[in-house]
């Protein structure tokens, strides 16, 4: 059971072979920075480019930024508008010429978590949280996946929660552990105050640096660093592509037509 995983983030494009079975990565990793204007034809050429590197013509996963329903885009939020209304796994699945099965980011790696991390095993409501460019939910509740939750999006200080508590954001002021830590638990007490979670996982690449925030952070819900750290998405996304055959037959929302001859 493979497939390629690949992770299409604000600023970086990830992917790998991944062993499905087992939720681990069968190749190395490959990341090249997303184009900017991070527009579908841009993304798409380069999501070709990593399939090529891998010489791959199997089933493509990818994870998306924003609301995905049936391989449609829905929003966009640090990506360009223009994917807005898009059938993205029809593009990448073209450009590719493989078929492809298009997640939201976050749901892609909570759900990796659930199966391999942090959360296998746990009943309950789990929230893994991905800080990055912005921020990411994925709500998974007795091991099943509420799809498109984007609490990120939850208002906060009269904005996007993202805008206050994101990685980005502890970059772009410069902000130490602390006062992001402080942003990060303000953000999660919201959160926990409307559902009541059983645990939260943090997830992005920053979770590298758990010991520096985690610590630091006094909300009621325990709260503990992805397992996967930033390989989740790449895991998530090759985990949809069987979830999707699974439920529907096929290996893709997108399956590219074989012509005879």
């Amino acid at each position: 059971m493979k497939a390629l995983g690949i992770d299409i983030g604000g600023t970086g494009i990830k992917g790998a072979v991944v062993d499905t079975k087992k939720g681990h990565l069968i190749t190395d990793r490959l990341r090249l920075l997303t184009p900017e204007p991070a527009t579908p034809e841009a993304i798409a050429a380069t999501v070709a480019q990593v399939a090529r590197h891998f010489e791959w013509d199997g089933p493509i996963g990818c994870t998306f930024p924003g609301v995905v329903k049936g391989g449609q885009v829905h929003t966009a939020a640090n990506l360009d508008k223009a994917w807005i209304d898009l059938d993205a796994a029809g593009l990448i699945g073209q450009a590719t010429g493989c078929p492809v099965t298009i997640v939201n980011d976050a749901d892609a790696a909570g759900e990796a978590e659930a199966r391999f991390g942090a959360a296998r095993g746990k009943p309950g409501v789990i929230l893994t949280i991905t800080l990055g460019t912005g921020i990411g939910s994925a709500l998974v509740v007795d091991g099943r996946l509420v799809p498109n939750t984007e609490l990120g999006h939850l208002t906060l200080r009269g904005g996007d929660a993202e805008q206050w508590a994101a990685n980005s954001v502890r970059e772009r002021l410069e902000l130490d552990w602390d006062e992001w830590a402080s942003r990060v638990d303000e953000y999660l007490r919201m959160v926990e105050d409307l559902l009541w979670p059983d645990l939260f996982i943090i997830g992005g690449g920053v979770s590298k640096k758990a010991d520096r925030f985690l610590p630091k952070l006094t909300c009621r819900t325990p709260v503990v660093p992805a397992e996967l750290l930033n390989q989740a998405g790449i895991v998530g996304g090759a985990l949809a592509v069987h979830r999707h055959k699974d439920k529907h037959g096929t290996e893709g929302q997108h399956v590219p037509h074989k012509h005879k001859g």
